[in-house]
């Protein structure tokens, strides 16, 4: 075929240039015309809601006209090839036949492309190509599918040329209400897809989209015109059984179709079980995805089964492998002196670890003297890479799970127990390893001089938040006799934590103090209360203290110009910024945007004037989603929230893989064995690691958000009926959200206020009654019924009581 091509391009290379000039004009002048028109006609069918309706219409048309012209000739075909529906590949019967396809597209479009080529109708191209014509139905699949990947259109005449429509190679994430978004590394902004146009894409695909409308000042929007690879192979969810078949209903509200498991495929699970599923096919075509049951996780109602699920739905890893946990077995219980050989030797040193009370893997402890007017601070992190070594099996599974998972009745630990509750753990009155930052502060909170080293530590006292806020602000005299020893250094540490809070603040830094939830489980994960959970002096002292050492650690590496993972928050973008700043002006305030961007400082001042006021909860809220999320990267950006120039994370390598793999790289340069072959070695693997280790966190953040939300519905569906006082917290054309003094969340619906119809002023950010005039404002205090909840969309649903009703 190439050669005919090319036989036929030299041919008419020249004899055909005036006739061609002339043609090519006039069918350029038909695109104009006709891009002009299908600009009118795409604006309609946005209003319709179906974009590519009338195309794909029009197509079967032709299509059913051409086959019934071979009928009436007598030339039957041996299949019925339907036409490609966009983002849905026809099945061939082998990879061969996929690719030999593929090749056959390449090669007409590169046709279409050349310089030379004057466009043609489908049959001038057959002739061209010398296709017979009992295949060149294959031909006309073969160019409506490059025409709905978008690298051909057809002319007003219905000729072929090269298509000039964008495209976009990204991740699918979709949404429960069917639409979904294309997102990219590349590109700044994320593509929407229009629920018409997600043709057959699943979660986490990823795909290749084109680009159909370019609206003001809103996202592109496209449709998905093929898979590349599936992202998703297991889904979680409930299997339901019928009469000679099944179907798992997926926990995860992103995927919109039931996968069908035929008889024999479901492994022993029944009515109610939670399972798991491998798919076997993504469906089109009108079929449901199918596949097979691979494990079952337990009854609904088991405790348990509903943390399970959530862990199996984003396969995080719980169980360690055998050739692991026989790495474990053969680490010392103990440090020995040739461990300990070489090291600097603090085990004199008054020093405390502060954690929570049930904390058992206590990575860092701190020690805290004055020198003159100046501070000498401490931070001892304990040394785990001396346990967990370079691609080791114990390294190649902290490196897959990247990080420690907080759950809410369970820790999903990256290294195994014996590592990160015995040896690696700072535990009281025992040596341990340890990598220190001893810094020299200033008494204006200015490091003025420090140290890195490898030490060798004893923690005095295993302290908790509690007790240490006992101390320092209940000035409990049973407490304060128990540590009496350690109080005046308790004293030095509040008192040093004060100046670098607020030196931190005079240079911008943004704090956003939402209150944690809480939970009380009983024996079964039950949840018997929910609670917000404070940050107190002592949480503070310990906070002030690591980020200084992580500021102070990453500064000094980024001067050595050697290989580092630093923790980057960047920069807001600024169209997100301008939204904020639409918003907050409707309240009265204003934040300063100077050359498109916008320093911390300025969102400081903004929660600043905003606090104590009833917006606070949304604008505080608004401003954080306007930020970028922080991630791990091999380059230096700095931290954007925190307005330091310098970051990285030094502080807990027994729940972080980027900790763990920092600490490598700053033992090999106080030893001196950083390199050029070592130099090297760091530079080749980092962006991969980070990346990874960026990817685990945001699954595990994900998981500890699920986990918080189902409790609270299980916690609230055991009060339906009851009344609590909440206060509106957001408002939309759909509703009102309420907050309860416990944290939890639900939402009055529209539907749901029932003494009259109310509608949303969006410049006032108020629900008013047509008829009563009745108006909800944010922060307002509201009395709330329970009245329902979802525990498979974990939503709750409230109503105004009664009470609430007769006192407006």
């Amino acid at each position: 075929m190439r050669k005919r091509i090319g036989n036929y391009l030299r041919d008419r290379k020249v004899k055909r240039r005036d006739s061609a000039d002339l043609d090519y004009e006039k069918d350029h002048k038909s695109k104009s015309h006709v891009e002009k028109g299908t600009e009118k006609k795409d604006s309609k069918r946005q209003a319709e809601g179906s974009e590519k309706k009338d195309y794909k219409e029009k197509r079967h048309r032709e299509k059913n006209l051409e086959e019934k012209r071979h009928k009436e000739k007598g030339n039957k075909e041996k299949k019925h090839r339907q036409k490609q529906t966009l983002g849905k590949d026809r099945i061939p019967k082998s990879a061969a036949d996929q690719t030999k396809q593929d090749k056959r597209k390449k090669v007409i479009y590169d046709l279409i492309c050349d310089e030379l080529y004057i466009p043609m109708k489908l049959k001038e191209l057959a002739i061209m190509l010398q296709v017979p014509k009992d295949q060149r139905g294959e031909l006309r699949d073969l160019m409506t599918e490059l025409v709905e990947e978008g690298k051909v259109t057809i002319t007003q005449k219905g000729k072929y040329i090269k298509g000039e429509t964008k495209h976009f190679v990204g991740t699918y994430q979709s949404n429960a209400r069917g639409f979904g978004f294309v997102m990219s590394e590349e590109e700044e902004e994320d593509l929407f897809i229009p629920a018409d146009d997600v043709n057959g894409a699943f979660q986490g695909d990823q795909v290749e989209a084109v680009v159909t409308n370019s609206p003001e000042g809103r996202c592109q929007e496209g449709k998905i015109v093929r898979i590349l690879s599936h992202g998703m192979t297991r889904v979680v969810g409930l299997y339901q059984e019928s009469r000679n078949f099944g179907f798992v209903k997926p926990d995860n509200q992103r995927i919109l179709q039931d996968i069908y498991i035929p008889e024999g495929k479901r492994k022993g699970a029944m009515n109610g079980h939670k399972v798991v599923v491998e798919i076997t096919s993504y469906g089109g075509d009108g079929k449901k995805p199918e596949g097979k049951v691979v494990e079952i996780i337990g009854h609904i109602s088991d405790p348990g089964t509903d943390i399970m699920s959530i862990v199996k739905n984003h396969d995080l890893p719980v169980e360690f492998s055998e050739k692991v946990m026989n790495q474990v077995e053969r680490v010392a219980n103990e440090v020995s002196e040739a461990d300990m050989a070489g090291r600097m030797d603090l085990r004199e040193w008054q020093m405390v670890t502060i954690d929570g009370e049930d904390a058992k893997d206590l990575d860092d402890a701190i020690s805290l003297t004055k020198e003159g007017a100046n501070y000498k601070l401490g931070v001892h992190i304990a040394d785990v890479s001396n346990y967990v070594q370079e691609n080791s099996a114990l390294d190649h599974e902290a490196l897959n799970r990247g990080t420690s998972v907080y759950l809410v009745d369970r820790v999903i630990p990256m290294l195994p127990r014996k590592l990160s509750n015995g040896i690696c753990s700072l535990n009281m009155g025992e040596n341990r390893l340890a990598l220190s930052c001893i810094m020299t502060v200033s008494p204006k909170g200015d490091v003025l001089d420090h140290v890195i080293a490898e030490t060798v530590v004893c923690v005095d006292e295993r302290m908790t938040y509690t007790s240490v806020a006992k101390i320092l602000v209940e000035k409990d005299p049973e407490e304060t006799k128990r540590y009496e020893k350690l109080v005046p250094m308790f004293e030095l540490t509040s008192e040093l934590s004060s100046i670098i809070r607020e030196n931190r603040k005079q240079r911008g830094s943004i704090d956003f103090d939402f209150p944690e939830t809480k939970m009380i489980l009983d024996e079964n994960g039950k949840p018997i209360d929910i609670k917000p959970y404070d940050r107190n002096v002592a949480t503070k002292i310990i906070e002030d203290f690591m980020l200084l050492a992580n500021e102070t650690v990453a500064e000094e590496y980024f001067w050595r110009e050697l290989p580092f993972v630093y923790r980057n928050h960047e920069a807001p973008d600024e169209d997100r910024i301008k939204r904020l700043s639409t918003f907050i002006n409707n309240f009265g305030y204003h934040i300063h945007v100077a050359n498109d961007e916008v320093k911390p400082k300025e969102v400081q001042k903004l929660l600043a004037n905003v606090e104590g006021t009833v917006e606070e909860p949304m604008i505080a809220r608004l401003a954080l989603r306007s930020m970028k999320q922080a991630r791990y990267m091999p380059e230096n950006l700095g931290h954007f929230g925190l307005a330091a120039k310098y970051y990285t994370h030094f502080t807990s390598p027994i729940r972080r893989y980027p900790d763990l793999q920092i600490h490598r790289i700053i033992k090999e340069s106080i030893r001196g064995r950083l390199k050029d072959e070592r130099i090297e070695h760091y530079q080749q693997i980092l962006p991969e690691v980070t990346s990874h280790s960026s990817e685990m966190e945001r699954r595990a953040e994900e998981a500890e958000r699920e986990t918080i939300k189902l409790k609270k519905v299980e916690y609230m569906k055991e009060r339906i009926g009851e009344c609590y006082e909440g206060v509106i917290s957001g408002i939309t054309k759909w509703g009102l959200y309420v907050e309860l003094p416990n944290t939890i969340e639900g939402m009055i619906h529209v539907t749901n206020m029932h003494d009259d119809h109310y509608d949303y002023n969006e410049e006032r950010y108020e629900m008013v009654g047509e008829h009563t005039r009745k108006t909800y404002k944010l922060g307002q205090k509201v009395n709330i019924k329970v009245l329902g909840v979802d525990q498979i969309s974990r939503t709750i649903d409230f109503e105004f009581c009664e009470e609430e009703s007769e006192e407006e």
